[in-house]
């Protein structure tokens, strides 16, 4: 079904409640039902069918696995007493904005997973953050540029993986070629590079505050709170449990190697098989720390453990409901053809001078109306390399890099700003704060940078 520009419009409608109301899970509901009334007469089936269609599918059910995975192994992580004794030796080092920011900055440059990055690195910085005075908006835009923008600049993660593939099938090479191609074009993803480093500077205090980023840190200067009043923060505890352990011994079983874990069998995974088994890897670590402190009787009995379990899955209940209601406004939105109608109507603007940056604008509008990298990726890369290509002397041609590189730049700027996008919702799990409040002081920083990254391609 397309829609033309009507098929924008239950996505319009979420985006202008969500920022009026600053209230995510009406906004995105409202937005499905008016898509869900477009699609048929009777609204109430189609809204049932549409959840049905949405939340039926396996990847739904493949999101769930790795958030509550990661709900309940935070939650262990938390009755161990090793993200509390791991925040301790972190204290000395992080003991003012700049040096939190920097060290949240820091972690999240290490920790490289879209998932579980924000989550966990929120749960660990967040009492210091707290401690330090640093407003949860802020704290959740450093968490967030963390994300996404820094898994495409890794091009042997799930990213690259997925990326190099796609580049692979458009220029009929081998996907050992594409991972070349994408690795040659990270110099040219200047989106992502500039992200990175604009929330290095953030961090540090070298970029000032501007936008409602602004007010939100002097809502916190003249003695606020650290959210804003009548706000809903996704998780609202902050502090940690009194519960630590210092020995290096007890930290490495209780938390660097639930953490390799993770790390190790998704890397090792796409080595040996060319797929991320990253939900394995967490149940994986999920299991391994709770038979750990089982066995150390560090949690007491089964019950205990059960009710470890059920706390971590209703702390990341928020979340999981603002993903669920994203996945179905994708669906509709979708259904509609608003993605085919934003590239059709672009198509006849790709000419050599103008490909990269209507390339990025492109897939940076699409990525930000579905909340979605990689069906981003998957609709803009088959249309933008081909013309790409057919502009190139060679397929070494920077132009066939370039569009490479805008069309990750371009999907990495919805996965990071929408407000229907996982990872954001994620990020403000992670930070303890209002996703609407998070989206609207971020968006400002996103969108300077997204400002030059279109003037950059337009001059190279």
């Amino acid at each position: 079904m397309e829609s033309g520009f009507w098929s924008l419009l239950p996505l319009v409608v979420a985006l202008a409640f969500a920022f009026a109301t600053r209230s995510a899970i009406p906004a995105l509901l409202a937005g499905v039902i008016v898509g869900a009334f477009m699609m048929d007469g009777n609204p109430l089936v189609a809204f049932n069918e549409t959840l049905q269609t949405s939340l039926g599918t396996g990847n739904f059910i493949w999101i769930c696995q790795i958030v509550m995975s990661i709900g309940i192994l935070t939650e262990l992580f938390k009755k161990s007493g090793a993200i509390t004794g791991f925040a301790n030796r972190l204290s000395g080092v992080a003991d003012s904005p700049k040096r939190v920011g920097l060290t949240t900055w820091g972690l999240g440059l290490a920790i490289i997973d879209d998932y579980f990055s924000p989550l966990l690195v929120g749960t660990i910085m967040r009492p210091l953050s707290d401690k330090a005075r640093l407003s949860r908006e802020k704290f959740a835009y450093l968490l967030d540029a963390l994300t996404s923008p820094v898994c495409v600049l890794m091009p042997f993660l799930a990213y690259g993986a997925y990326l190099a593939g796609l580049v692979a099938v458009e220029m009929n090479i081998a996907p050992s070629e594409g991972t070349t191609f994408l690795i040659k074009s990270i110099p040219f993803n200047f989106y992502s590079l500039l992200t990175v480093g604009m929330a290095l500077g953030v961090a540090l205090k070298w970029i000032p505050d501007f936008g409602p980023m602004r007010a939100a840190e002097q809502r916190v200067r003249d003695g606020g709170g650290l959210i804003r009043e009548g706000s809903a923060p996704l998780i609202t505890d902050s502090g940690l449990p009194d519960e630590a352990v210092e020995r290096w011994g007890e930290l490495i079983a209780f938390l660097f190697t639930p953490i390799g874990i993770v790390l190790g069998l998704a890397m090792g995974s796409f080595l040996v098989t060319g797929n991320i088994l990253i939900a394995e890897a967490f149940l994986l670590a999920t299991a391994y720390l709770a038979i750990t402190l089982r066995v150390t009787r560090t949690i007491p009995s089964i019950q205990n453990l059960v009710e470890i379990a059920l706390s971590g899955i209703k702390n990341v209940l928020p979340a999981l409901i603002i993903i669920a209601l994203a996945y179905a406004l994708n669906t509709v939105t979708d259904e509609l053809g608003a993605a085919t109608w934003l590239v059709s109507l672009a198509d006849s603007f790709l000419t050599p001078g103008l490909l990269v940056a209507v390339t990025f604008v492109l897939a940076a509008v699409v990525s930000f109306s579905t909340g979605t990298s990689w069906g981003t990726f998957a609709l803009i890369m088959p249309l933008a390399l081909p013309i790409a290509m057919a502009f190139a002397d060679s397929p070494t041609d920077p132009i066939v890099l370039e569009t490479i590189a805008a069309v990750t730049g371009g999907g990495i700027f919805g996965d990071h700003t929408s407000p229907v996008s996982d990872t954001s919702v994620l990020a403000s799990a992670g930070a303890g704060s209002d996703h609407m409040d998070h989206i609207i002081t971020q968006l400002p920083y996103a969108l300077v940078v997204a400002g030059l990254t279109t003037a950059l391609y337009l001059v190279l």
